[in-house]
């Protein structure tokens, strides 16, 4: 693929912002960072090879936290693609913590009231000077509606939606470079990953679209005893401010506080896993932070979720895909296997396919004749994404985030009991879903879909061919042809003409000189006629030399 190069900023505050940036990968020690991202021209007297006693990905992780909110942001979604980033470097990056000093209460305050057109007193019964927690893109504060209903507000950051769009346009551009002039790009897709980055930060600036993210959480687990989703007060909610229901409860990692309620782990561990499976089976959208953090136990044991931020999702195609994958390990078919990885996107053009099925036979082989008890969901997620990181595939966003879900969840059941086996609890839900899916019923209801839709193609079908055709006569269709791999033809094709001039100008030179020989004999030459004879038989014989051996290069490659 051929990537345009796009022209650098002119713009003062982001040059100065990538000045900055510059200076403190370089300032840690991470000069090649910045040589491969076309940073280098930011940085050219700054001094390089800084902090070497220390490791690399210690390195990043810690000049990434310094550079604020997208870059924790960055290393966080990092930290979750093992396709793309070495192992050392994915722990390092999960310990990033998305902290930030306090904003002061005046400018809370400022918010809220330009956001709900009333002073905060008149919004609120009571409100707490003091913040819950404070993160680099909001903090959340603890207030009482006036009815007394106990809320959290989170209020967003000052400035924070303009410094994240002055980062995210750095980022497009470094991609843009870097995709152009370095083998990492080359190999990899960079500017979907900075794109679908991009999206996911600017949905979590955005607190409408977290309370409706809640919402549909709520309205779908709103006949499950054993999670409540916290409601949203739209009255109070703007794209700055979201005021949700306040969560009690015991937190999961609280593991003391658990065995006060006298409730059983297990039974919390299920619950918490029985929820992630419906969230990925049957919604197709999933809480996609799910670190215990953000799960509380309540006096019933029921499971309270907060921070709906982060939600990933998945198409009904792609869990079909998903669950005849985990069928064809399950039956130990490697070429099942591959094939429906190839149908996800996660192996494409750059995949060698028979060294692709041979690891996954490998990674079948090593499970062979264990009980499904016995496997770690971790354990062979990370063996794939470490395939796929050999093979330098890339997997599709959602995979990854998915991925890093199970993953997290797995280690979730196990803090509550370290006997926990997932994929054991998990099967028995995943094969009664998969039942469910290709039921007779369920056949019939697809087939009538399908027979709908063609039913009103074969309606639409004669105006779309009438609409066709006539952009035919008129001339208005155009027909764009995508080739791949005829740069490197016509680059040889190229060179082939250019040592077929050579060879012509050569025997051109070499004739030139035998009639001159021929007219002047060697006898009448003058001493000026001989040594432009001399000088030009060496040169026809250095030239004839290169030519061949330029011919005998090509040949070898």
């Amino acid at each position: 693929m051929t990537t345009v190069t796009r022209p650098w900023f002119t713009d003062r505050p982001i040059v100065e912002r990538s000045r900055y940036i510059a200076r403190v990968l370089t300032g840690h020690g991470l000069g090649a960072l910045v040589d491969g991202t076309g940073l280098a021209r930011f940085a050219p007297r700054l001094r390089r090879g800084q902090g070497q006693r220390i490791a690399p990905a210690v390195r990043l992780r810690m000049a990434l936290g310094e550079l604020g909110a997208t870059f924790i942001k960055l290393g966080q979604m990092a930290s979750t693609r093992a396709d793309l980033v070495p192992p050392e470097f994915l722990v390092e990056l999960a310990k990033l913590q998305d902290s930030a000093p306090h904003v002061p209460f005046e400018q809370v305050a400022r918010t809220i009231e330009e956001d709900l057109g009333r002073p905060v007193d008149q919004c609120f019964q009571r409100f707490e000077p003091q913040p819950l927690a404070s993160a680099s893109i909001g903090q959340v504060h603890a207030a009482w509606l006036a009815d007394g209903t106990p809320v959290v507000v989170k209020v967003r950051r000052p400035r924070v939606v303009e410094e994240t769009e002055r980062d995210l346009e750095i980022l497009d551009r470094l991609a843009t470079w870097a995709q152009a002039h370095t083998a990492f790009g080359h190999d990899y897709e960079l500017l979907p990953i900075v794109a679908e980055f991009a999206y996911t930060l600017r949905n979590e600036l955005d607190y409408i679209r977290e309370g409706r993210n809640a919402e549909l959480l709520g309205k779908a687990f709103a006949d499950d005893p054993s999670v409540w989703i916290p409601g949203v007060h739209w009255s109070h909610t703007t794209a700055r401010v979201l005021t949700l229901d306040r969560v009690g409860g015991t937190k999961v990692s609280d593991l003391e506080g658990l065995d006060r309620l006298g409730i059983p782990r297990r039974r919390i561990a299920e619950n918490a896993v029985r929820m992630f499976l419906r969230q990925l089976l049957e919604l197709g959208f999933f809480h996609a932070d799910p670190h215990p953090g953000n799960f509380f136990v309540q006096p019933d044991g029921s499971i309270a979720v907060v921070d709906f931020g982060m939600v990933g999702r998945v198409s009904e195609p792609v869990r079909g895909h998903l669950l005849r994958a985990g069928l064809a390990a399950l039956e130990q078919d490697p070429e099942s296997l591959a094939e429906e990885l190839f149908a996800l996107g996660v192996a494409g053009k750059r995949a060698d396919r028979a060294a692709f099925v041979r690891d996954l036979d490998h990674l079948i082989g090593r499970y062979h004749g264990r009980s499904i008890g016995e496997l770690s969901a971790a354990a062979v997620t990370r063996e794939l994404s470490g395939i796929a990181f050999r093979h330098r595939l890339q997997l599709p966003g959602e995979l990854a985030m998915l991925l890093r879900v199970v993953s997290m969840s797995e280690g979730l059941g196990l803090v509550l009991d370290p006997g926990f086996r997932y994929l054991e609890f998990a099967s028995p839900i995943i094969k009664k879903h998969w039942r469910g899916t290709h039921s007779l019923r369920a056949g019939f209801s697809r087939l009538g879909r399908a027979a709908a839709d063609a039913a009103d193609l074969g309606l639409e079908l004669p105006r779309r061919a009438g609409r066709l055709l006539g952009r035919l006569e008129r001339g208005e269709l155009e027909l764009n042809v995508r080739h791949e791999g005829l740069g490197r033809l016509a680059t040889e094709l190229q060179d082939m003409t250019n040592r077929l001039a050579l060879a012509m100008i050569l025997a051109a030179s070499v004739v030139a000189l035998g009639v001159a020989l021929g007219f002047q004999g060697g006898a009448g030459f003058t001493p000026y006629l001989r040594w432009l004879f001399a000088l030009g038989f060496f040169f026809s014989l250095a030239f004839g030399v290169w030519v061949l051996a330029s011919i005998w290069a090509t040949r070898r490659r």
